[in-house]
């Protein structure tokens, strides 16, 4: 809203029809003819606002007009500041979409979801592949159960030409970190294990281990 807009809603001083108004401060409101409250904002170098003109009586605020202004039009930058621009990101599949790239995918899915971003999942079917369609279709659920902490469906899977397509909306809840592929767990081990592994050659303190006293 402009500014010249945000003088248009508010009527000051002289302006003012009614013929008392309430008074609101720090310290309370009262309700006084028109006249004494424009007497008590010309005392304090201020002006009368009519913050309410549709209650009755009007609500007017004695405060320096340029400050009110200034007061709405920083509210109204923080709540422009605090709303999210929703985006749409896209999550491509392949009917036979292998484990490793399904988690990967999954991933970032929950990345989008809790940025706050919609996420437009769908599997794409070339050629011939159309004949896998109900496989499409178990991905895609698969795919909202692995999401459901983060996210919550808009819209079932639905075929249109070669896409079969859902849609997921972010859900403002306590999240949990999705599961790991089994392959990724089992590098991670072997990586902690070699890890440990040099620590101990280093000291000189690594052993091969054994089986009833025989090494291999």
């Amino acid at each position: 809203m402009k500014k010249d807009d945000i003088k248009q809603n508010y009527s000051i001083n002289r302006q003012i029809k009614a013929t008392e108004v309430r008074v609101v401060s720090d310290e309370g409101n009262i309700v006084i003819p028109l006249t004494k409250a424009l007497a008590m904002a010309e005392q304090r170098g201020e002006d009368l606002v009519e913050i309410s003109p549709n209650t009755y009586p009007p609500v007017c605020k004695i405060i320096e007009y340029s400050k009110f202004l200034y007061q709405i039009k920083k509210r109204q930058k923080e709540i422009k500041a605090k709303q999210v621009k929703t985006e749409i990101k896209e999550i491509r599949f392949g009917p036979q979409t292998d484990e490793h790239d399904y988690f990967f995918k999954l991933k970032h899915a929950q990345e989008f979801l809790e940025a706050g971003n919609k996420v437009k999942a769908y599997v794409f079917f070339k050629g011939r592949s159309i004949v896998f369609k109900e496989q499409g279709e178990v991905l895609l659920l698969r795919f909202a159960n692995d999401l459901e902490e983060v996210g919550k469906v808009e819209s079932m899977p639905e075929l249109l030409g070669k896409r079969m397509t859902m849609f997921i909306a972010p859900k403002k809840s306590p999240t949990k970190k999705i599961q790991k592929a089994p392959e990724a767990n089992v590098l991670e081990e072997k990586k902690t294990i070699d890890k440990a592994k040099a620590r101990q050659e280093k000291k000189g303190e690594y052993k091969m281990p054994t089986i009833e006293g025989e090494e291999f």
